[in-house]
């Protein structure tokens, strides 16, 4: 899934621009034990396209997610954010991840989960801890600790958070685990939602992903 700019040439003619790059692996590789776990991995991730990661277990799905965070070193070649070398400067407001541990500490609150992350990452524009719980479908949980919730319920604070932090890059990994199909739907509403002004997203998942707008883009990774 992707978008295209419109633009004016010096003719007045209305030409198709590429969207700017916002992700972007170059030679990337990681090894374990200096056996390969996945790479030489190559590929742009363009403002309002979302990607999905395949590959079987043990390919290195998770482990591509923990580079591009910064919570693991590559092996070889480099990240790069919005064109600049990663860093967790560059990462910093600019990158969120929703990984298989969720980010929650389970003695707070949902909003006080979130008051912790508009800390760290910053608060968008025009949206409150309030508005966004009760979008992912916890109104009426906003102040309940997080250990008493489900796991779906946990999994929707977690996804909360992408509504509160202004991050234009979403690295998402399982993102429908522990959802049913209403929260399966939320997270395709929230992807849908991202990429229409502006985002990006990369995404690993097992299941079958399908979007309104169109088919993602496909990165195989293979064990």
């Amino acid at each position: 899934m992707d978008i295209r700019a419109a633009a004016r040439n010096n003719r007045g003619m209305t030409v198709a621009t590429e969207p700017p790059i916002l992700l972007e692996a170059r030679a990337l590789g990681f090894f374990r034990q200096d056996e390969p776990v996945f790479g030489p991995l190559d590929f742009a991730l363009h403002a309002g396209e979302i990607a999905l990661v395949e590959g079987d277990n043990g390919s290195g799905k998770t482990t591509l997610m923990r580079v591009l965070t910064g919570m693991l070193r590559p092996g070889e070649g480099e990240v790069r954010v919005e064109g600049a070398t990663f860093s967790l400067d560059t990462m910093a407001g600019t990158v969120v991840f929703l990984g298989h541990h969720l980010g929650l500490k389970f003695d707070l609150s949902p909003r006080e989960n979130l008051a912790v992350s508009a800390g760290l990452y910053g608060l968008r524009e025009g949206v409150d801890a309030g508005a966004a719980l009760a979008e992912v479908g916890l109104a009426g949980f906003e102040d309940e600790p997080v250990r008493r919730l489900s796991a779906g319920q946990k999994k929707r604070a977690a996804l909360a958070r992408l509504l509160l932090v202004p991050a234009r890059i979403w690295l998402l990994d399982e993102p429908y685990a522990n959802l049913d199909r209403e929260g399966i739907a939320l997270v395709n509403r929230l992807l849908e939602r991202h990429t229409a002004r502006g985002g990006a997203a990369l995404v690993t998942s097992h299941g079958a992903v399908s979007f309104a707008g169109g088919e993602p883009r496909r990165i195989r990774l293979h064990a």
